[in-house]
């Protein structure tokens, strides 16, 4: 059945808007070109998507013809503001961007693990209005028909732990602080008006590594989470899998050789956790007598990995810092080989700041023993973005949420 008048108008209004998304500003010949459209039906669209208040001219582009330069239409983009946060148990980050994700102010504060859930919340909701106002002072006024700062359009947030697929919420959880379940509600109560939601932190870096990071080129990856814990996120065939309860990618929990016991229900000790969390990962470096500068700006396990690698480069192999890598690529090959084996993905990331800290030295070793132990062939690559990927997933979450909403049109 061909498409009615309405639908068909609304499916080139978003073709266009994707494209002025993913490309920037583009003249009315340009979109033209991209979509395949004729020349009056993009006039038409150039014309409505205007009045909607959803495109406008933001400069000129020169032609090789004569007669005046050609509009350059743009996405507006102080239509909306949006949050992103990245949840830590003993952190919380907040970014907020414009709808096509420009950052407009950030900030980090940390959380004291004796303070009561009630300030926790508070402080970190605080934390949210700050950022937010800062953003509104950055220069940049809000259009009088966009809402005002105190009624962010979207907030994507980040944090660890399972996702409820049936609610959306973060599931209660023994291992992590009660503060992180109640801040999501308090940031609804806090902004009434704004789409809030929650993903797993593991998830939304793999999201962040699909479109911006190092695995752009890859529609099936698995993401090795490595950071205070450990978790994991698949990708097949370009989507997300979650799983019938939300754990997908829990590997913490998943039961490995060199272990002193078998994880549990509600704890991941015995588990791949006890290998490769910071906490196991700084106690092996101990061992080896690796030493680094630790800051309260990233996990322990980060500054010693890196440490180790740059002092491997200038040391005979049987020195510490190599053994300690080879011991560190030892465990982390068998949380790999065991995705390997059930998913076959051809890719694996290697994720947060232990990933990059790694960099393409610790990857190389990790595949090399995966080759040794898989007969499937897997490419093991180092992290494009870090510890980063978390906010920068839950802001493209919150941009691709916000635009859906706007974009969408009127009489749906």
């Amino acid at each position: 059945m061909p498409a009615s008048p309405s639908t068909a108008r609304a499916i080139n209004d978003r073709l266009a808007l994707r494209l002025l998304q993913q490309e920037g500003p583009l003249t009315a010949g340009q979109l033209k070109q991209l979509t395949g459209l004729s020349r009056p039906t993009v006039a038409d669209l150039v014309e409505r998507l205007s009045e909607a208040g959803l495109i406008t001219v933001v400069g000129e582009a020169g032609e090789q013809r004569r007669g005046p330069n050609a509009r350059l239409y743009g996405i507006v983009a102080d239509r909306a503001r949006l949050a992103a946060l990245d949840v830590r148990t003993e952190s919380v980050s907040v970014v907020v961007a414009d709808l096509v994700g420009r950052v407009l102010a950030e900030a980090s504060v940390p959380i004291g693990g004796e303070a009561g859930t009630g300030p926790v919340v508070e402080q970190a909701v605080s934390l949210v209005e700050r950022v937010a106002k800062e953003a509104e002072a950055s220069g940049v006024p809000a259009r009088a028909d966009a809402r005002a700062w105190g009624s962010l359009h979207t907030v994507g947030i980040g944090a660890p732990g399972l996702i409820d697929p049936a609610t959306g919420e973060l599931r209660d959880s023994s291992g992590l602080p009660a503060w992180h379940r109640r801040l999501v509600a308090a940031l609804q109560d806090r902004f009434p008006d704004a789409h809030v939601s929650v993903d797993n932190e593991a998830n939304l870096a793999a999201l962040a590594e699909q479109r911006d990071g190092t695995a752009r080129d890859r529609d099936t990856f698995v993401l090795l989470w490595l950071s205070y814990g450990t978790g994991a996120a698949v990708v097949l065939d370009g989507a997300l899998r979650r799983g019938a309860s939300g754990g997908t990618g829990e590997i913490g929990f998943l039961p490995v050789p060199g272990t002193t016991g078998l994880p549990s229900a509600t704890d991941c000790d015995g588990g791949f956790h006890s290998l490769a969390g910071s906490a196991a990962v700084t106690e092996l470096a101990r061992r080896y007598g690796v030493r680094a500068t630790v800051t309260g700006e990233e996990p322990p396990a980060a500054a010693l990995v890196r440490s180790a690698v740059e002092t491997a480069a200038g040391e005979p192999a049987s020195g510490g810092a190599g053994r300690f890598l080879d011991e560190l690529a030892d465990r982390l090959a068998v949380g790999v080989a065991s995705v390997v084996a059930i998913l076959d993905p051809g890719c694996v990331v290697l994720g947060g700041e232990v990933g990059r800290a790694g960099g393409e030295e610790l990857a190389a070793r990790v595949e090399e023993r995966v080759r040794r132990m898989s007969p499937l062939v897997t490419e093991v690559r180092p992290t494009a973005l870090g510890g980063g990927a978390v906010l920068r997933g839950a802001l493209l979450t919150a941009r691709d949420r916000a635009q859906d909403d706007l974009f969408a049109p009127a009489d749906r």
